[in-house]
């Protein structure tokens, strides 16, 4: 048996939309042999440094209905040691990552610039009870913070309690307020306990 396998990528994107991008049905149908597409290749490993996954390009030969595919690696592995550049590849359409007709505006790039999000959302499962949004720090970040809103100062305080993730991240636990992060710097929001919707408030 191989080391590796084949992650099914069409569960994880279906599971992780707003953090793991998979290419689109529109973008498989224009695959044609002689392109390249990319997989997830998992594997097991006795090596403790070893990553869990390689993602690598496969060049197409044949495709069959347009959801099985055989190819050839266009990679040398840097990690599995039974496969190799050149070697065959079976594949379908739920496999591939990446081809060479997908559109960067999807919801993983939309969604990657970075925020500042309470350990009490990311990791303790609480809803997002406040949002505001401030001049970024960087061009990397979005300017928006999210919190539970029932956080106290002691806790604010503690750097630790904080992270810092991309949007996605945030919307991946708790994205009922999608809508709402295109709002200008300077804008806030509350939970308005008569309706459970996200109002403005003041920041």
């Amino acid at each position: 048996m191989p080391s590796w396998y084949l992650l099914d990528a069409a569960d994880l994107a279906a599971r992780h939309p707003y953090t793991f991008y998979k290419s689109p049905p529109e973008a498989i149908a224009q695959i044609r042999p002689g392109e390249v597409v990319k997989l997830i290749f998992a594997f097991h490993s006795d090596n403790p440094q070893a990553p869990a996954a390689e993602r690598m390009w496969v060049l197409v030969d044949a495709i069959d209905e347009e959801t099985h595919f055989t190819g050839k690696l266009d990679n040398m592995p840097g990690h599995i040691l039974d496969l190799k550049a050149k070697d065959p590849i079976v594949f379908e359409a739920r496999h591939i990552i990446n081809t060479e007709h997908d559109d960067d505006d999807n919801l993983v790039n939309r969604y990657a610039l970075l925020c500042f999000v309470t350990k009490r959302v990311l990791e303790d499962g609480m809803p997002v009870g406040f949002l505001y949004r401030e001049e970024p720090d960087n061009e990397d970040d979005s300017g928006w913070r999210f919190t539970a809103n029932d956080e106290s100062d002691d806790y604010m305080d503690d750097s630790a309690n904080v992270a810092l993730v991309s949007l996605g991240a945030v919307l991946s636990v708790d994205d009922r307020f999608v809508d709402l992060l295109d709002a200008p710097v300077g804008s806030a929001f509350g939970i308005d306990r008569a309706t459970g919707r996200f109002v403005a408030v003041e920041g």
